[in-house]
Order: structure tokens, then C-alpha cells, then sequence
């Protein structure tokens, strides 16, 4: 079996393209290729960082334009810096 294992201090995410056609609602369509590009991936595994915030699994957002992006047995990743990670999306109890 391979693998994907991030070196130095990157991280490895997977990504999804949920982009949809959308319409206006003046029935304009606007292309998938048209829209913003989600900047959301999970993270899948991490390089050799000390006291790293995030672990896998998480969902995190991350810098737009960052990172290479590659495909691998039918899945797109992205190695990005784990500088580049701007957040951590944490689900919380409703107050």
C-alpha cells in the first residue's frame, strides 16, 4: 500500500471540490470554474512539527492560492506549509 507522508514542516490535506453551478436569481448562470474556490481541506497527515494545533482529522482553513496541489490513487491533496494554516474548525455545544 502507498502512502502520501509529508516532510519538514508540512501538511497534508484532502481536498473536495464542491463547487456547483449556481443561478442568479435574474437566471444568470455562473459556472462552477466561475466561483471562489473553497479554502477548507482535512487533514489527512502532518510532517515533523513540534506542539503542532491541529492533528488528524481536523478540518482546518488554510491561505487561498497555498500549497501544491496533487492528485494520488484517485484523490486530491494539497501539501501546504503549516504556517499557511490560518484556523481550526471545532464543533461546539450551542449555549
Amino acid at each position: 500500500m502507498n502512502e502520501l507522508q509529508p516532510i519538514n514542516q508540512n501538511v497534508l490535506l484532502e481536498i473536495t471540490d464542491d463547487r456547483k453551478e449556481q443561478k442568479t436569481l435574474s437566471g444568470i448562470i455562473i459556472p462552477d470554474s466561475a466561483l471562489e474556490k473553497r479554502a477548507i481541506g482535512k487533514v489527512v497527515a502532518i510532517g515533523s512539527i513540534e506542539n503542532a494545533e491541529i492533528a488528524v482529522g481536523d478540518r482546518v482553513i488554510y491561505k487561498e492560492h497555498a500549497g501544491i496541489e496533487t492528485e494520488f490513487e484517485g484523490k486530491k491533496y494539497l501539501f501546504i506549509p503549516y504556517t499557511d494554516i490560518l484556523a481550526k474548525i471545532v464543533e461546539t455545544d450551542k449555549i
